[in-house]
């Protein structure tokens, strides 16, 4: 029901509500007995998990540090740091790709910084809008959905880490992310296509149509077009000065803090229990979610240090931006508390059991990951959030792939990614998506010329992802660095063989 309504509503917070009641109300049998344990049960016992608050203050804290560093002028001055030397068409959308990965904290910072930067830069060259929507929009969610330290990061460690727990599965949520990167298939391919397509100077579809008006009638955008209008409400003010060390250096913190926390707590936690001090020991023994906590308290503390003693803010106006900063993330706490919600009452229905008994005589293991990839693409693509379909799937589908593949590390972790991927497929793609919308408005780029132009593109790096990665990995044919591999080499071919050069 959560997933019909969020299709039906194209609002994953109201799905998830009416989602959460329905499963009270089957629950309970009474609709006003429903509707108060949504609130006094549900909801309240998801806030109340230690683990839980956990990952919701990790992700507040983040929020206020991306808050400092966006308005004391960290973030434009990165951009402004990657975009001297692009003189060319081929530099400037390199560049653009570079900045996209260093922005990697982010999906919203990143395509607004990103795509209002680099604009002017690619307007002087002639490269089309469509085009540099494209490079902004297949950097933002793919890189925040990879990054270890992202807005991102909480979200998805919080799913893992819930449904874990409640299978008794004993492996640490961080961990557990980390080791599902290359997984990843199609964000990695879509990270490693961008820089191809840009070196090449080749395109096909309607992209190559928009790149050849660009270069030989100068026209960045169609006739009939209508640009989306720069975003201004969340960007920094115009005589803010660029400041790259007022970013870099609080990340550079919160990596640091993070590494040093997880070695302390690891090795204090092995020396007690008398295991070998080894790393993959320490590692596995510590508390990453203490450590990250650490981080981003260190992070938001070095954040308000560098705003008010480089003369950027105020004291004053460094605590709004950290707040407005928290004020950033309650979408996304609010989105994690109803999914933890979602999937607690999943559990008290016995759903993953009525699944297993309703799937499990017909469906193999082995197509699992590739099954969950194509349900969350398109969960993701008609509610336009990757967060809320997250949300949807993780409560039924780890739990169906740990039944039916007890033990089997390469499908779990191949469900999970496929999730997270799969998501950030539909949310790259989809025109109702937030941060598709963000790169049309930053890039001033016609929003439905936008996902015209990017969709083919990424329907191919997704079909690559599924028949080159995907099914074969997960069928035990060959591991998942190799998965990249032949889809590398399979994306390469596909394109060299269908695009056509820009100034052909």
């Amino acid at each position: 029901m959560a997933i019909v309504l969020a299709l039906l509503f194209r609002n994953v917070l109201v799905a998830l509500i009416l989602g959460v009641w329905i499963g009270a109300y089957l629950l309970s049998g009474s609709l006003g007995a429903s509707f108060a344990r949504l609130l006094d049960t549900h909801v309240v016992d998801a806030m109340a998990d230690r683990g839980h608050a956990s990952i919701l203050l990790f992700s507040l804290l983040l929020g206020g540090m991306l808050g400092l560093m966006t308005q004391s002028g960290g973030g434009k001055g990165l951009a402004s740091w990657v975009g001297t030397g692009a003189t060319t068409a081929r530099r400037a959308q390199l560049t653009t790709w570079l900045l996209g990965l260093l922005v990697f904290f982010d999906d919203y910072a990143n395509s607004l910084l990103v795509g209002s930067s680099m604009r002017p830069v690619t307007d002087r060259i002639r490269v089309s809008r469509e085009k540099l929507a494209f490079i902004v929009d297949a950097t933002a969610a793919p890189v925040a959905s990879l990054a270890l330290i992202s807005s991102w990061i909480g979200v998805e460690v919080g799913y893992i880490h819930d449904q874990f727990t409640h299978l008794g599965i004993e492996r640490d949520a961080y961990v557990t992310f980390v080791e599902t990167i290359p997984f990843r298939f199609y964000p990695i391919l879509m990270l490693l296509f961008v820089p191809w397509v840009a070196w090449r100077g080749r395109d096909f579809g309607a992209m190559l149509g928009a790149e050849r008006r660009a270069l030989r009638e100068g026209r960045l955008t169609r006739v009939g077009a209508r640009p989306a209008s720069d975003f201004h409400e969340e960007s920094v003010s115009e005589d803010t000065p660029g400041r790259p060390m007022n970013a870099l250096a609080p990340i550079v913190v919160v990596v640091l803090v993070a590494a040093i926390g997880i070695y302390l707590d690891g090795r204090s936690k092995v020396l007690s229990a008398g295991l070998d001090l080894t790393l993959r020991a320490i590692v596995g023994e510590a508390s990453s979610s203490s450590a990250i906590l650490w981080a981003t308290g260190a992070g938001c503390v070095a954040a308000l240090a560098l705003s008010v003693g480089s003369g950027a803010l105020t004291f004053s106006r460094s605590i709004d931006a950290w707040t407005g900063g928290v004020r950033s993330m309650v979408y996304a706490v609010i989105i994690l508390v109803l999914a933890w919600s979602l999937g607690a009452v999943c559990r008290d229905l016995d759903t993953a059991s009525f699944l297993v008994s309703a799937v499990g005589d017909w469906i193999v293991p082995a197509w699992i990951p590739a099954a969950v990839f194509i349900m969350a693409a398109l969960v993701s693509f008609a509610t336009g959030t990757s967060w809320g379909t997250m949300a949807i799937l993780f409560p039924l589908a780890v739990p169906l792939a740990h039944e039916l593949a007890p033990g089997q590390q390469t499908i779990l972790f191949g469900t999970v990614s496929s999730i997270l991927a799969g998501s950030v497929w539909g949310d790259h793609c989809s025109p109702i998506s937030d941060t598709t919308i963000l790169s049309s408005m930053a890039t001033s780029c016609d929003h439905m010329d936008h996902v015209r132009t990017q969709l083919p593109y990424a329907l191919l790096i997704g079909v690559i992802s599924l028949v080159c990665a995907e099914l074969p990995v997960a069928a035990g044919w060959y591991g998942p660095w190799a998965g990249l591999a032949v889809g590398c080499a399979a994306m390469i071919a596909v394109f060299e063989l269908v695009s056509r050069p820009v100034g052909g």
